[in-house]
């Protein structure tokens, strides 16, 4: 194969990505970029559902807990680390796997981000003091007002996302939304998305039992160690946020863990939004055989339709 391929297995949380991203290494002999953002922190680990140590071990992964949650890591960041390691792994590989439910960073690496108007610092800051004010709420209003096309793909439990569509809609006078899906940057090798589908209530289902194994597993012990730092960017994400309310004594444990597979459901639901625009993705049973996998995947190869 003299062509270089990076094959992207995406799909909703906990329908199964890792294990065939594993699959998908040991059959074509090459190592895994993680494109997951909640797995890149060391702290955070039982609530992002970091790989196992067998599975890190069968084959060689990157990406994976390589930052702390106080230090700060872009999207943009992750682009030009994985790029370069994309370089390297590309000279002796002819098919790298990447494997994520992270859109937005699986399409910067594919894609390159798209490019924003400058902001001036103060809407930024006057955003997050209307964020402190008012609640997220507030913001989830506005951008549905502001930009209803990407309000409708957002997580909109994210208040860093909010916060920077809106700086962007305000500064420039347009939709957050028309600055993105610009032409896709040159890339020195091709890509192939794999995207694992089941039915809505087999996803839900698969959800409601991970947040139950989560919290056997010590999720909010893990929860507690990383409370005194809950206001970093890292730790405003779903299963965390839900847990410091109940720390907080703001509701019972039991509604706590209720939120936190409501919130997870919602997320698979925006992952599926996103994921369902991209018409180049081959959709695979998340039950299917792995003989059967690798055959769909080969025979698309054959036909060499890209992303």
């Amino acid at each position: 194969m003299s062509e270089k391929i990076l094959l992207a297995v995406v799909g909703p949380t906990g329908i199964g990505k890792t294990a065939l991203g594993i699959q998908l290494a040991k059959h074509f002999n090459t190592e895994i970029i993680s494109a997951d953002s909640r797995q890149f922190f060391k702290e955070m680990e039982i609530g992002t559902a970091v790989p196992s140590k067998d599975e890190l071990e069968a084959v060689p992964h990157h990406f994976i807990q390589h930052k702390s949650i106080f230090e700060s890591y872009s999207v943009g960041d992750f682009e030009k680390e994985a790029l370069s390691l994309l370089d390297g792994l590309f000279q002796k590989k002819d098919m790298v796997v990447m494997v994520g439910g992270s859109g937005l960073y699986v399409d910067a690496v594919i894609s390159g981000l798209d490019e924003f108007p400058e902001v001036d610092p103060e809407i930024r800051s006057r955003l997050n003091q209307q964020l402190e004010d008012e609640g997220l709420q507030s913001l989830q209003k506005e951008l549905k007002q502001k930009d209803p096309d990407y309000y409708k793909s957002v997580d909109l439990e994210n208040p860093h996302r909010l916060i920077r569509a809106l700086e962007v809609c305000i500064a420039s006078g347009k939709p957050f939304s028309s600055f993105l899906d610009k032409p896709r940057a040159a890339r020195p090798f091709k890509s192939f998305y794999i995207g694992i589908d089941a039915s809505r209530e087999t996803i839900y289902e698969r959800i409601n039992t991970r947040v139950d194994l989560m919290m056997e597993a010590g999720l909010l012990k893990e929860a507690e160690n990383l409370y005194a730092n809950k206001d970093l960017n890292a730790l405003q994400t779903v299963g965390y946020k839900e847990l410091f309310e109940y720390i907080e004594g703001n509701c019972t444990l039991e509604f706590a863990i209720s939120e936190i597979k409501k919130n997870t459901r919602r997320f698979a639901k925006r992952q599926l939004t996103w994921l369902r625009k991209n018409e180049t993705i081959l959709w695979v049973p998340y039950n299917a055989e792995p003989e059967e996998v690798l055959r769909m995947v080969t025979d698309r190869l054959k036909t060499n339709l890209y992303a």
